[in-house]
C-alpha cells in the first residue's frame, strides 16, 4: 500500500519511517512525501515535512535536529553527466546532501547535490540552493546567495 494513502497520520508517519535509515522523535510529514528509496535518509529529532516534499536519496540524506520544511521542497542527489554521450550510458553519480540543527527551508525551494547547509539556516522560499552555506545564515534566491546573518537570539 502506498504510505501516503494512510489516513491516519500517526500510521502513515510511522510506516515512513520505518522505511528510512534512521528517524528520531517527533517526526511528522503531510502528505505526501516521496523519496527514491528511504534507506539512504537519515533525519534527527523533531522533524517537520510540509506537504509534497520530495527526498531523491539516490546518494545519502542526512537532516539534523529540530528541521521544517515547506510544501514541495526537493532535496536532490543524483549527478547526471554533463556530457549527452555519457548520459544515454545512464550513468548516474550522485553527491549527498547535508542539512544541520535548527534549519528552516522554505515552500519550493530546491537543494541540489553535494550541497550542506550549516546550523541555524534559512533557505528562502523558491531558492535553488547550488552550494554549501555556513552557520547562521539567511539564503535567497536562484542561484542562493546569503541575504544576512541569522545570529541566534539570547
Amino acid at each position: 500500500m502506498n504510505y501516503n494513502l494512510i489516513a491516519n497520520s500517526d500510521e502513515r508517519n510511522e510506516k515512513i519511517k520505518s522505511l528510512m535509515k534512521s528517524v528520531g522523535d517527533r517526526f511528522f510529514a503531510e502528505p505526501t512525501l516521496y523519496f527514491s528509496y528511504g534507506v539512504n535518509i537519515t533525519i534527527g529529532n523533531h522533524f517537520y515535512a510540509n506537504h509534497d516534499v520530495m527526498l531523491c536519496d539516490e546518494g545519502k540524506i542526512t537532516i539534523g535536529n529540530d528541521v521544517k520544511f515547506g510544501p514541495k521542497v526537493g532535496l536532490y542527489t543524483p549527478k547526471h553527466p554533463m556530457d549527452p554521450a555519457v548520459r544515454r550510458t545512464e550513468a548516474e553519480r550522485v553527491a549527498p546532501i547535508t542539512i544541520g540543527n535548527d534549519v528552516w527551508v522554505g515552500g519550493g525551494a530546491s537543494i541540489l547535490p553535494g550541497v550542506t547547509l550549516g546550523n541555524n539556516v534559512i533557505v528562502g522560499a523558491g531558492s535553488v540552493v547550488t552550494h554549501s552555506f555556513p552557520d547562521n545564515v539567511i539564503v535567497v534566491g536562484n542561484p542562493a546567495r546569503i541575504l544576512r546573518k541569522n545570529e541566534p537570539q539570547k
